[in-house]
């Protein structure tokens, strides 16, 4: 079985899916080691560790590098997060694709927002057309890429209502245009979660925010994925900040011994 077909697999199972949100390969093998069925880079937390901002701040070479180097170093799929496809184009998109899918990676992330200073969601039909293009080519070329279309109107913090409707009415436009998986990061209230699952037959991605139910009831909801987003690289630094402290006010190394 290929990564890309184990991948697809795991979003089928009547257990979401836990992905392990890296940053480099160290964290990569990490998760592998610790019985993590599948992996995915975090766009910020990738970002962070170079000294950079989110929002596709880093060169698309760098990405592509971290991608074909974790692939060589782990068995487990691999998904990338490719924010709004490094370029503005759908040949640009694509040509990316071809890139990651040549390195090896089981999957994609793309958003329907575009990264700037102040991210806004783009129309349906413009981004419905820019998914049709990719996944026809996903299609036409045989590439084994799971396509997870990530929608942003809980994340840009719309009133509930609002961001229900919207995200409704978005996967409605997305479910039939190629994806493969749909993703809504920053959604957790229980009957939200339960509209967005009825909404499609597509699995439903989430993401770890504060009050957002545990695996067992996100299982019972109906939901297929969980990630991590930027929260473990955070957690980590902060626990790498607390045990530089630690070392220099002790003056000896036994905290890290």
């Amino acid at each position: 079985m290929s990564t890309f077909e184990t991948f697809s697999q795991l979003h089928r199972n009547s257990t979401p899916l836990l992905l392990g949100n890296i940053w480099d390969v160290n964290s990569a093998r990490i998760f592998e080691a610790n019985g993590y069925s599948a992996i995915g880079t975090s766009s910020q937390a990738v970002a962070k560790s170079l000294g950079q901002e989110d929002g596709e701040k880093i060169p698309f070479e760098i990405l592509l590098q971290l991608a074909k180097r974790v692939v060589e170093m782990v068995r487990i799929p691999l998904s990338v997060d490719m924010e709004g496809g490094y370029s503005r184009t759908i040949e640009g998109i694509i040509g990316n694709i071809d890139q990651l899918h040549n390195v090896g990676v089981a999957g994609i992330n793309l958003e329907d927002t575009l990264p700037a200073d102040s991210r806004q969601l783009q129309s349906v039909a413009g981004f419905q057309k820019t998914l049709s293009a990719i996944a026809g080519h996903i299609s036409r070329n045989n590439y084994k890429m799971f396509l997870n279309i990530r929608t942003d109107a809980f994340l840009l913090g719309m009133p509930a209502p609002a961001a229900l409707s919207e995200t409704l009415t978005r996967i409605d436009g997305y479910k039939n245009s190629g994806a493969d998986g749909i993703f809504v990061p920053c959604i957790t209230d229980r009957n939200d979660i339960k509209q967005v699952v009825k909404a499609t037959l597509l699995p439903i991605n989430v993401m770890c925010m504060p009050g957002l139910p545990d695996f067992e009831e996100l299982g019972s909801l109906g939901v297929k994925r969980v990630s991590m987003g930027p929260f473990f690289f955070n957690k980590a630094c902060a626990n790498i900040g607390e045990l530089a402290k630690t070392v220099r006010n002790d003056r000896n190394f036994s905290s890290i011994l």
